[in-house]
């Protein structure tokens, strides 16, 4: 009688809909949709011929390894997400979902995300698991250690945009480093920015997110000096120094402006300190990353 009861309950579309729910704050959906978008716009750079089985490969393929990592991510750090105002809602430090159900499913998108990277080529899926086992194994302990974690996490933060190219090519050379070093520098304004905002629920969980340890303006200097590399390195493909990866003037003017705006939220976080001024910084640097990607299609498809 309890079993047939469980059964429907799981069947009944409020179950479905609550267990969907679960599953795309366990997967953190949003980010593993702009993942996504970041390797597809990698793919269309480095495509002469975009290949649609490939590019629906490597949208799922890159779904379930992000969403992998983020539900191994909130296995490990269940008690520590329990603490934070943020945080404690999710489907593990509320009880909604096991501990064991989340492994299930983290193991399951890990298998399914290396097997669909994997039909596309080995250096993607080799690249694609790289990125689950730092973002698991070595960023997230280190998150309540030393601040260091957010460096070491920009290495599969940088991953996607990458691992289009890849996906196309098959080969690592100029073209997909620079696309790694763009992301790379992107998201220490990014994360700082987001670190700022948070900080205090943050330090309830006794994470170290901010480059000096508290939101001074020590952590909006070096806010400043990532995003101007950023700036610099965004605009390498101008020159003639970055292979196939081309940009046209008129495309590198358009990448300069959005760089320009994004640097002045950081030097208005370093001269307010505020976390009003993180914010906008936060979805500043969120508006940067996704049109300059656009851009930089949109200008290969014109030149």
């Amino acid at each position: 009688m309890n079993v047939d009861k469980i059964q429907i309950d799981t069947a009944s579309p409020s179950s479905l809909s609550l267990f969907l729910d679960d599953f795309k704050q366990l997967t953190k959906v949003r980010l593993a949709l702009s993942v996504v978008f970041s390797s597809i716009a990698g793919y269309l750079l480095a495509a002469d011929v975009p290949v649609l089985t490939d590019m629906i490969l490597l949208a799922f393929g890159g779904y379930f390894m992000v969403g992998a990592s983020n539900a191994f991510n909130q296995v490990i750090e269940k008690d520590l997400d329990a603490l934070m105002n943020r945080t404690k809602n999710r489907p593990l430090p509320s009880g909604r979902m096991s501990v064991q159900s989340a492994l299930v499913i983290a193991g399951i998108l890990t298998i399914l995300g290396l097997l669909v990277l994997c039909a596309i080529n080995t250096r993607t899926a080799f690249f694609g698991g790289l990125s689950i086992f730092l973002y698991v194994c070595v960023y997230t302990p280190l998150k309540t250690i030393t601040p260091l974690a957010v460096f070491v996490g920009a290495f599969p933060g940088a991953i996607p945009f990458m691992l289009g190219w890849l996906a196309y090519s098959d080969q690592f050379g100029i073209e997909p480093g620079v696309l790694f070093m763009i992301q790379f520098f992107w998201q220490f304004p990014h994360f700082w920015a987001i670190g700022w905002m948070l900080d205090d629920d943050y330090k309830k969980a006794g994470f170290k997110m901010l480059p000096s340890g508290k939101a001074d303006k020590a952590t909006a200097f070096q806010i400043v000096f990532y995003t101007l590399w950023m700036l610099v390195i965004s605009l390498l493909p101008v020159t003639a120094f970055t292979g196939s990866f081309n940009l046209s003037l008129a495309g590198a003017i358009i990448v300069g402006i959005l760089g320009l705006i994004m640097l002045y939220f950081a030097l208005q976080l370093m001269f307010l300190k505020t976390k009003e001024a993180a914010k906008k910084l936060m979805f500043s640097s969120v508006g940067y990353i996704t049109l300059v990607q656009i851009i930089y299609v949109i200008d290969k498809m014109i030149l």
